[in-house]
């Protein structure tokens, strides 16, 4: 419990620090240059084919022309544009979430094992790609989870229980393994999951449960549409910072708990005793002068 409480603290204050505030304001650099880039080249025809389809449903044929009697000018040249921004908003958003999240684990990882465990041996059990193929596999596996229990969520307790579970189960399967990449061994990772899986789960449970934040704020700005524009920025720097959070307090808990698990292993291990010195060779005894008798 004490190393839980140690690096939940340490993570928090991790946060104030200028290279992680500046990880978490990259994500909206990432979603504004793209912006910039794809208004560029593609604002006119998505804007153009928006119009389009607006005027195609002939559904809505009688609902414009009561909008048009309200309104001065034909609403969907409003309508058009607004649309577009409201769709490509949130998939840029979640796209530089993705890109900078790769990224970000490792970078905090390494800033903790800089400034708390410079001596701790790098034994690297496992590689970048074996890092990401398993972080894919665990993120399609809890969205099938989420989907398989969605029918659940009808029971007013399972709907505050079941999404944070599945999150914090996949935060805690990722980032842990993230964490001890590259200093644990593969048995040394093992032992380390084993040992602390509760308080592991728990560190993930807590942090999908921080998650949660940022939805409401990205719930806000679909609701409050004149401060879309300024809530959905403010809900990706949330997000940006949770993930910073939990990537940071797993880097903590988990490089601590192999520092202890070395220092273990090393006062169990048998004391190793230097063979003798080999004796100096025998060296002979100087000769002594040959005495002769004086002659009669």
């Amino acid at each position: 419990m004490r190393l839980l409480a140690d690096s939940c603290w340490r993570a928090a204050a991790y946060c104030l620090h200028p290279r992680v505030i500046l990880l978490s304001l990259v994500p909206l650099a990432l979603m504004v240059a793209a912006s910039v880039g794809l208004s560029y080249f593609y604002w006119e025809p998505a804007v153009g084919w928006m119009r389009g389809a607006l005027d195609a449903w002939p559904l809505l044929a009688g609902f414009w022309n009561w909008l048009q009697r309200l309104f001065v000018g034909d609403v969907r040249n409003l309508l058009a544009p607004l649309i577009v921004l409201l769709a490509a908003t949130p998939v840029l958003a979640m796209v530089s979430l993705v890109v900078v999240a790769a990224f970000m684990a490792p970078a905090l990882t390494r800033l903790v094992a800089e400034r708390r465990f410079p001596t701790l041996e790098k034994k690297r059990g496992a590689g970048m790609v074996a890092s990401v193929v398993r972080s894919v596999a665990l993120t399609v596996a809890a969205v099938v989870a989420l989907l398989v229990s969605m029918p659940l969520w009808l029971v007013p307790p399972l709907v505050l229980v079941l999404p944070p579970l599945i999150w914090g189960w996949l935060t805690c399967r990722v980032m842990s393994f993230d964490a001890l990449a590259e200093h644990a061994s593969a048995d040394e990772r093992r032992i380390i999951v084993r040992r602390h899986r509760l308080r592991l789960l728990t560190i993930g449970i807590l942090c999908g449960y921080l998650g949660a934040a940022p939805s409401i704020v990205w719930a806000s700005g679909l609701v409050f549409a004149a401060a879309f524009f300024i809530l959905i920025p403010v809900a990706m720097w949330i997000y940006t910072l949770v993930f910073a959070f939990s990537a940071l307090w797993f880097a903590h808990y988990a490089l601590e708990a192999l520092a202890q698990l070395r220092q273990e292993a090393s006062a169990a291990a048998p004391p190793t005793f230097l063979p003798p010195a080999d004796p100096p060779p025998d060296v002979a005894p100087p000769a002594l002068p040959s005495f002769h008798p004086p002659a009669a």
